[in-house]
């Protein structure tokens, strides 16, 4: 054979940057094209107070996560990789990743300010506004090494509305209690897609259960609705739907004790206030919508308790009008330009059902009776 020439090998070297540059999930060829890396500015007027720029970079974030996976299945290279490309413009770092012990996969990430890479561009302090840390969740990734862990989750969900059984939680939790220590809670932000904001939404809430408030950004997050239309649909159904609950762990297992919802999280009257990102073409999250909702009156589900007092939540509605499913579901919508948002302002009983164990007020004591003396 014969062989190649110096020529030749950069030709090949080439032709493989070439086709990596055009990689469909390369950020320069998805990601936002209406954002810009900090500068000297930021020390006058951050960006990060922008409530857009804000979404669409923990968005990109979170798309970092989805490839970080992705990098590792397909065996990518430092040189290579995909996923950096999506934090690095905005001058963070990778600090940590959440790795799934059943497959190995990657389900999270925790991105840090870079402070050395801000510095090389001369910018001398975070931005205001700018979080010292990320926790970022992926949602499912419809690939063999990883989707029946993924779909696992999905169904633990939609049979207990929670997912609090899954190792993932457990991992999730203590990683965004690490930095929330390390750093502060008003330092800390926790994110997620789709599967992901349902973990981010179980965390976020646990933590504030102890008082600590973190960011919080939901993006398709998955609507407890969902579960109820499919146990209501027919008796047959119902028979089924009994049957696969059946098959998985019990909801001792994944629920929380009734001695939990008796918190009341309140610090200086200041209330854990998630940010909700819903499309109403997108039926995984659409119900979020409804300001009707659907009660469930089944006392076994985490979300099921009496309330009293008002619900914290902000919820953003996508306003283009009917979409295709996966066009609906997708993360990209939330960095694009020409995306449309409504601040919904009607009551949600869903948000109302995810959030009122956090402001039930507790039982008053029983007034004990006065022993007689002797």
């Amino acid at each position: 054979m014969a062989k190649c020439s110096a020529e030749d090998e950069t030709a090949a070297e080439e032709a493989v940057v070439e086709v990596e540059a055009a990689h469909p999930y390369a950020f320069h060829v998805s990601g936002p094209r209406n954002v810009s890396s900090p500068n000297w500015r930021d020390l006058i007027n951050s960006s990060w107070k922008d409530g857009n720029y804000k979404r669409t970079v923990i968005a990109c974030f979170i798309q970092a996560v989805y490839l970080l996976e992705l990098d590792r299945q397909e065996n990518r290279t430092e040189e290579n990789a995909l996923a950096p490309k999506w934090w690095i413009p905005f001058k963070y770092k990778l600090a940590q990743t959440l790795v799934d012990e059943r497959d190995g996969s990657i389900f999270g990430a925790i991105l840090e300010w870079d402070r050395a890479a801000a510095l090389s561009d001369l910018i001398l302090i975070r931005p205001s506004g700018a979080p010292r840390a990320v926790l970022a969740l992926r949602g499912t990734l419809l690939k063999s090494p990883t989707i029946r862990r993924d779909i696992e989750d999905d169904l633990r969900f939609l049979a207990w509305e929670s997912l609090k059984g899954s190792v993932r939680f457990k991992g999730a939790f203590e990683a965004l209690k690490s930095v929330a220590d390390r750093y502060g809670s008003s330092n800390v932000c926790v994110a997620g897609h789709s599967l992901g904001a349902g973990f981010a939404l179980q965390v976020g809430k646990t933590l504030a259960k102890e008082g600590i408030f973190v960011d919080t950004h939901l993006f398709n997050p998955p609507s407890v609705s969902l579960a109820m239309s499919l146990r209501n649909i027919g008796e047959k159904a119902g028979f089924a739907w009994q049957r696969f609950k059946s098959m998985l762990p019990s909801s001792s297992e994944t629920q929380v004790s009734n001695e939990d919802w008796g918190q009341t999280p309140s610090v200086g009257g200041k209330k854990w206030v998630p940010h909700l990102y819903v499309n109403n073409s997108d039926y995984i999250c659409c119900h979020y919508t409804d300001p009707t909702g659907a009660e469930d009156n089944n006392g076994e589900k985490e979300n099921v308790c009496p309330t009293n007092g008002p619900m914290a939540a902000k919820l953003f509605v996508m306003s283009k009008g009917k979409q295709k499913f996966m066009e609906a579901h997708g993360l990209q919508q939330w960095w694009s330009e020409d995306l449309e948002l409504q601040l919904a302002l009607h009551n949600s009983k869903l948000i109302n059902r995810q959030l009122k164990s956090l402001y039930t007020l507790p039982a008053p004591a029983a007034p004990q009776q006065a022993q007689a003396k002797p």
